[in-house]
């Protein structure tokens, strides 16, 4: 890789980064566990980024979240939300985006792949985020799963579906098959 195609891959980095830290502003509070696009542009990081520049994306997240600054959910940041009853599910974005970032690029990109990924990354991230959160508030499991889990599944379901369009969609722009006018692009 050439430092121009280094230098690109960072910046796309670096943006879907700032995307999933601006999806943790959009959000609708359910209990414990809040309804957020964070994981909506995580996906979208897994599907249009190769494995390490998907993680990277996550990883510069994560860190800037615990140092304390505010892209958690709410405006919320600070090593505490990682210990808190949300810690598990932030825990659970960097396996999920290694899995569909690695299944994209390994597998291919077959939009039955690419679904089955989506899925599993998600219940990888419910499985963490649930046992986190029965572990910190001390819920039994079935409470757990009810505040935790079920009333996310549609959600969930509605931004798996609306990932792999936007993915389809950024993926030429992200590769370089599309040439973006820089002149066009400044008068908009």
């Amino acid at each position: 890789m050439d430092t121009f195609e280094t230098l690109r891959m960072t910046v796309f980095t670096a943006l879907m980064a700032a995307l999933i830290a601006a999806g943790a502003f959009v959000i609708i509070p359910l209990g414990p566990v809040p309804v957020v696009l964070q994981n909506l542009f995580v996906m979208i990081a897994g599907l249009i980024l190769a494995p390490r520049w998907a993680i990277g994306a996550v990883a510069v997240y994560l860190l800037a979240g615990s140092l304390g600054l505010p892209v958690f959910a709410g405006g919320t940041g600070g090593i505490g939300r990682l210990l808190g009853p949300t810690g598990g599910y932030l825990a659970g974005y960097l396996p999920a985006v290694a899995l569909i970032s690695w299944t994209h690029s390994r597998l291919g990109r077959r939009a039955w792949l690419e679904i089955g990924a989506l899925v599993l990354a998600a219940a990888i991230v419910y499985a963490l985020g649930v046992a986190w959160l029965k572990t910190v508030t001390a819920m039994s499991w079935s409470a757990a799963v009810a505040a935790g889990m079920l009333p996310f599944l549609p959600g969930d379901a509605l931004k798996i579906a609306a990932a792999l369009p936007i993915a389809r969609t950024l993926r030429p722009i992200v590769e370089g098959r599309v040439k973006v006018n820089l002149e066009t692009v400044s008068k908009i």
